[in-house]
């Protein structure tokens, strides 16, 4: 099991940049493919980052602009995000499932474990 804990959540500009992290606990941190959704209001949950093995995927209306990364010392998931746009305004979610790979990890339904959420707002 893992339990996952979202921060950094705020209010930002067009333009501008944005950090989230995710607390991960457990010793099977790097057996899990892990990576951020998001839901902004009326919208389904869409998967945006995530990574396994040193491989990273990014949804294709944020790719260039958000990387996501790992800091495998502290077990803490990171979503740099530059260049938000107004349409980047959501709930973000940090998501893990326990696997061997990242195979169709834009599916939500592939994913176990869930953190609470934090919200991103970006102002135009």
């Amino acid at each position: 099991q893992v339990q996952l804990a979202e921060s950094g959540g705020g209010s930002v500009q067009a333009g501008g940049s944005h950090r989230l992290s995710c607390a991960t606990s457990g010793s099977t941190y790097s057996s899990y493919c892990i990576g951020w959704f998001r839901q902004a209001p009326g919208k389904e949950r869409e998967g945006v980052a995530a990574t396994y093995g040193g491989a990273t995927y990014y949804a294709d209306s944020v790719k260039g602009r958000f990387t996501i990364t790992q800091d495998n010392a502290k077990n803490t998931l990171h979503l740099q995000m530059n260049s938000l746009k107004p349409e980047d305004t959501a709930m973000y979610y940090c998501a893990a499932r326990r696997s061997f790979t990242c195979v169709r990890w834009y599916q939500e339904r592939e994913y176990n474990f869930w953190g609470q959420g934090t919200q991103v707002t970006v102002s135009s």
